[in-house]
């Protein structure tokens, strides 16, 4: 308690303080808000996780705000002591076991977190620093971004090039486009692992481009459909016989202007398939793009037909697909034209 007091003590003291003192002093200093030694503690953390989600209210910017730019020392320096470990700051709700062990209410449930206490090192010994990791779980469901948000967009673009913003779940309720895309600009894509839209009322063109989680279970995705589209592309991935099904059941493209489904191998599903989806489509489909889909002869002789009813087709393409040859695709496309 007389180091939280004075912080040009506890400042002074870190790099001989033992290192089960410093979660103990860390809550202290960070409910008590003494800035200083909260600062001087992070560029000081002996443990490769800092977890401050457990011990503050995220949408409102408080002590978080000053915790966050503690790293810019570190982030100056090409290397650092030794005895700081810090690579990651999570603001997810789930540090609670860690500050509750080093309070005495519990003696497990931190070692997943890659807290479990470092082996003391002398200061002198240097490391090149790594860049920090931010762990956070967003939920976008305002029309405007919140304070916290509008910060950490903020500072994230301040230190990009020394910080990786990772969000391992998504959820967006209804925020405006501009704002989604900022967040996405921001954070590293590739750590995102689960996403769901939500109620999303004016939807009309969905794009998904080689997204690697849609192979049977498509019609999960479709579900969350509120609107009738306008535009579809599903491109260069796998897909099943039984997507493609659920695809033509479902209520949202009966208005459908535009299909892309290039890339998506279809050599080995029943000829009819195609025909039932694009007879849900026909009266108002005006592109359609079937682009390296492997369509053999059967599934073409299929669709011709369903084609000659398409009244407002305007474009058109089966580009590179190998199954038929240059005869017969002449004579299907003069079939096709007459």
């Amino acid at each position: 308690m007389h180091l939280v007091r004075e912080d040009a003590l506890v400042c002074s003291a870190l790099e001989f303080l033992p290192t089960e003192l410093l979660p103990p002093l860390f809550m202290d200093a960070f409910h008590g808000r003494h800035i200083k030694t909260l600062k001087a503690m992070v560029q000081a953390w002996p443990f490769v996780c800092l977890p401050l989600g457990g011990l503050i209210d995220l949408p409102h910017v408080g002590p978080l705000q000053e915790v966050l730019e503690a790293p810019d020392v570190l982030l100056a320096q090409k290397v650092h002591s030794k005895r700081c470990k810090l690579r990651v700051l999570d603001l997810r709700n789930t540090g609670q076991s860690f500050w509750s062990m080093w309070s005495g209410a519990s003696t497990h449930g931190f070692s997943s977190f890659g807290m479990a206490p470092v082996a003391e090192q002398s200061s002198k010994t240097h490391q090149p620093l790594a860049p920090l990791k931010i762990y956070i779980e967003l939920c976008l469901k305002k029309m405007t971004l919140d304070n916290f948000l509008t910060y950490l967009l903020r500072w994230m673009e301040q230190r990009k090039a020394s910080i990786h913003l990772c969000c391992k779940k998504l959820t967006i309720f209804a925020m405006p486009v501009e704002n989604v895309m900022k967040i996405l600009n921001t954070v590293q894509l590739d750590c995102i692992q689960e996403v769901q839209f939500l109620k999303l009322y004016h939807l009309q063109d969905l794009y998904l481009d080689s997204p690697s989680f849609l192979e049977g279970c498509l019609d999960q995705m479709l579900g969350f459909l509120r609107t009738l589209l306008d535009h579809l592309a599903i491109t260069n991935c796998w897909l099943t016989e039984s997507d493609l099904t659920h695809l033509s059941q479902c209520p949202n493209i009966h208005e459908l202007k535009g299909l892309d489904l290039s890339g998506i191998i279809m050599t080995d599903f029943s000829p009819e398939i195609l025909h039932i989806l694009l007879e849900q489509v026909a009266a108002t489909l005006k592109e359609l793009n079937l682009e390296q889909c492997g369509i053999t002869e059967s599934q073409l002789e299929s669709i011709l037909p369903v084609l000659s009813c398409c009244s407002q087709l305007r474009t058109f393409s089966l580009c590179r697909n190998a199954h038929h040859g240059e005869a017969s695709e002449s004579h299907h496309w003069a079939v096709l034209l007459k």
